[in-house]
């Protein structure tokens, strides 16, 4: 089968709009007749599903958040019974109680073919020898990203994370040629291939599909020249599907949200009021055709843009812009708002180079401090304490410029920072406190 829906992905605003129409009202009397607790949310708000006719109701519905998952741990957000549900996935995060989700057969399915539908869109073919590198398990990008390969037809390679010289070596002896992992342990491989005698060359690698964290063009850059690849943006999030939700095409140029499946919109995080087309804000998702957890105007914390023009490839699926950060990760300093995503391009505005690094935030006095520490390479090492010091103001000053806080360097031996092999770790708050979003 042909994982290009031409019909789908490049069908007129209008014809879209129409589905998403049908099936959203569809949903949401099948959620208001099976979730109990959203049933609850629906009456307090005065919303029943008559009242939702097309895309152009959906702002009356009240939002969905990660919170009421957990309040109603494990099941109790689901709309399916048990006895139709075939898998369960969980996402820990870092506070509460696991997410825990679910999913029918139908619910697979569409997830294998939304994966699939990615990887053409990206160049992928039956042909490929897809490697899969991210984690299996309860973490949704490995079999999300296997099972879409399966449906293409491609070779599958599950992998999984970790051993870093037994992943190279089957990149070279297995002939992938399509690579998915995080961009982070991407980094890191090529870091591992360079000290360990690999060239690019010893590889057929012509993509990797790159997700589950936040990452900037200039690590695209990064893995593009040390792997000799084109490296591609995929997202999802394990409450609304699994890798795959949105992906980019060839032109790179935003994620193509499976708008077929869900409707995204972009709202203030602090009014909660929709925004118009093209200004950045907290990414929402609406599920219209999944079973078990069919989720209503989700928030996803995820800082994101949405583009409606026709991309190059001739699709006309809105287009997500990479993710800036989340809300629940952006930090507030003295007053002032910082993504690691902000520090991380600084970083690599003037060195040019992916660098570990980790932010250390603390309060003393009263008085909020952020401590950049970044791990040495071997072609910053020197006796001549001078260049570490000019490195250091270098590295202070694009910051200090970038964000308009004052930070301190600190400079650590080269492997003294964690590697990661999944979502990178990227900060450390030890002022327990919560940010503006009450998290």
């Amino acid at each position: 089968m042909n994982y290009y829906m031409k019909e789908i992905e490049t069908a007129p605003r209008h014809e879209l709009e129409a589905l998403q129409s049908f099936r959203l009202s569809s949903q949401i009397r099948y959620v208001y007749d099976n979730v109990a607790p959203y049933r609850a949310k629906m009456d307090a708000a005065g919303v029943k599903p008559e009242d939702i006719k097309s895309v152009n109701d959906l702002a009356k519905l009240p939002f969905t958040t990660k919170q009421d998952l957990r309040d109603n741990y494990p099941y109790g957000m689901f709309a399916s019974p048990m006895s139709e549900v075939v898998r369960i996935h969980a996402s820990s995060g870092t506070t509460g109680k696991q997410t825990v989700v679910g999913y029918t057969q139908k619910d697979i399915d569409i997830w294998a073919e939304c994966a699939a539908r990615a990887l053409v869109g990206l160049g992928g073919t039956k042909d490929d020898f897809v490697h899969v590198a991210y984690g299996y398990g309860l973490f949704t990008g490995g079999l999300g990203m296997h099972y879409g390969a399966e449906k293409l037809g491609a070779v599958t390679i599950p992998a999984s994370a970790g051993n870093s010289m037994r992943q190279l070596e089957m990149f070279r002896d297995f002939g992938s040629s399509i690579v998915c992992m995080t961009p982070s342990y991407a980094i890191s491989l090529i870091e591992f291939a360079k000290e360990n005698g690999f060239k690019k060359e010893d590889f057929q690698l012509k993509a990797a599909v790159c997700g589950a964290e936040p990452w900037s063009e200039e690590m695209r850059r990064e893995i593009e020249d040390g792997f000799g690849l084109h490296a591609y943006d995929i997202y999802g999030l394990s409450e609304i599907l699994g890798p795959s939700v949105s992906c980019e095409c060839v032109h790179q140029c935003g994620m193509h949200v499976c708008e077929d499946h869900f409707i995204p919109e972009i709202v203030d995080p602090d009014t909660l009021e929709v925004l118009p087309a093209g200004q950045q804000g907290e990414l929402v998702f609406t599920c219209i055709t999944k079973e078990a957890l069919p989720l209503i105007r989700y928030r996803t914390r995820d800082i994101a843009t949405l583009v409606y023009d026709t991309c190059q490839c001739g699709r006309t699926l809105v287009r997500m812009l990479k993710p800036q950060g989340r809300t629940d990760d952006m930090l507030i300093i003295r007053g002032v708002n910082v993504f690691p995503s902000q520090i991380e391009a600084a970083l690599l505005s003037f060195d040019g180079k992916a660098i570990n690094y980790l932010l250390v935030v603390d309060r003393v006095n009263n008085l909020d401090s952020l401590e950049v520490q970044i791990e040495t390479r071997a072609d910053i090492i020197s006796d001549n304490i001078t260049d570490l010091e000019n490195y250091s103001k270098k590295a202070k000053a694009a910051i200090d410029s970038a964000i308009g806080v004052g930070v301190t360097i600190k400079l650590v031996e080269p492997k003294t920072l964690a590697r990661s092999m999944g979502k990178a770790v990227r900060v450390v708050d030890n002022r327990k406190i919560k940010n503006k979003f009450g998290v």
